[in-house]
């Protein structure tokens, strides 16, 4: 590159000293120029600060009295960090040598890419893709995410399947390159979701609006995984369920909204009745507080903040037909199986 804008790299931490520790020696390797690190601090109650102030004094500090969730949080910290390009990275990721060159190259080869992610790889096994990006997100026709190397709780082997550079439905939280300009002139994440679901909202909004999202697999990142809500937690299901239906609402067609919602809410509920005759009393009744918190939503006085602006675009990475169909009944584990 001959030409290098500003990138701040902005990790929201709550509660993660031991990520710090065990993660910032190789994110601090990075040799882009000017680059900035900061850690915007979401009301932790460890040590995470005085390790940071002690260890890492080049280290940026923003600092919140509460937990303000992922969305709120990085909304609060970005009002507060000036650059062309955020890079919103998870405390629980390694990153690799010359791993964020190859993603502002390619966005500032094309000025309408507005978000990207780079190739996520397990951290526990870094052979193969991890549930939370994988090589690049999509969404199906009823709002069902999966990624390139992931469908449901199924992760493929990276074999160089997915290393091409293309264009996504959404790109992951964890390691999130966006434009700081679109960013502020979308409002940022939509603060009730407070998280799981969010970057794919955005990233939906972005695309209606005629932006581009897409992965860029030649940087390569390891994600841990669950840090601070582990796979099954009952509020991570609820917020899954919840914010999924309210982004659906959001940004589908008046159209789409009268058939596609409804067909959803049943699909949910299918899931609820397998888990309870799977012995899971629990999870039926959290996806049904969920649904109910959709429709005291619904008939709230929404905040039209976090509505998509305009629609002047067809997203990429949605697939026509029913994933849910293609993996429970065809059996289809893999992306490209489904997708053909």
């Amino acid at each position: 590159m001959t030409h290098y804008p500003s990138v701040a790299v902005v990790i929201l931490n709550w509660n993660g000293r031991k990520y710090l520790e065990q993660f910032l020696p190789s994110l601090m390797l990075t040799t882009y120029p000017g680059i900035q690190f900061v850690v915007a601090d979401n009301g932790s109650t460890d040590d995470s600060l005085d390790f940071l102030t002690r260890y890492y004094p080049q280290v940026k500090q923003l600092r919140s009295a509460v937990n303000e969730g992922f969305a709120k949080g990085y909304n609060t910290a970005l009002q507060q960090v000036q650059a062309s390009y955020y890079v919103l990275l998870n405390s629980d990721v390694e990153v690799t040598p010359g791993w964020l060159e190859p993603v502002i190259e390619l966005m500032e080869s094309n000025a309408s890419i507005a978000a990207c992610q780079p190739k996520v790889l397990s951290w526990h096994d870094k052979t193969m893709f991890e549930y939370a990006g994988g090589a690049g997100g999509w969404i199906d026709a009823y709002g069902y995410a999966f990624c390139r190397g992931r469908v449901f709780d199924t992760c493929e082997k990276d074999i160089g399947q997915y290393d091409d550079v293309a264009p996504v439905f959404w790109a992951s939280g964890c390691a999130l390159f966006v434009r700081s300009q679109v960013y502020h002139s979308l409002n940022g994440f939509d603060e009730l979701f407070f998280a799981h679901q969010e970057e794919i909202d955005l990233c939906w909004r972005m695309q209606l609006s005629g932006w581009l999202v897409y992965v860029c697999p030649y940087s390569v990142v390891y994600h841990v995984g669950g840090g601070s809500l582990p796979k099954g937690n009952p509020r991570k299901v609820y917020l899954n369920y919840r914010n999924s239906l309210i982004m659906l609402y959001k940004n589908y067609s008046f159209s789409e909204k009268l058939w596609k919602i409804p067909f959803r809410l049943v699909l949910d509920g299918i899931s609820a009745v397998q888990q309870l005759f799977g012995g899971d009393k629990a999870y039926a009744g959290i996806v049904l507080r969920a649904h109910f918190a959709f429709y005291k939503w619904l008939l709230s006085a929404k905040n039209k903040k976090y509505f998509p602006v305009k629609r002047v675009a067809h997203p990429n990475g949605i697939y026509k037909g029913s994933v849910v169909w293609q993996y429970f009944v065809q059996k289809k584990r893999s992306f490209t199986e489904i997708i053909g």
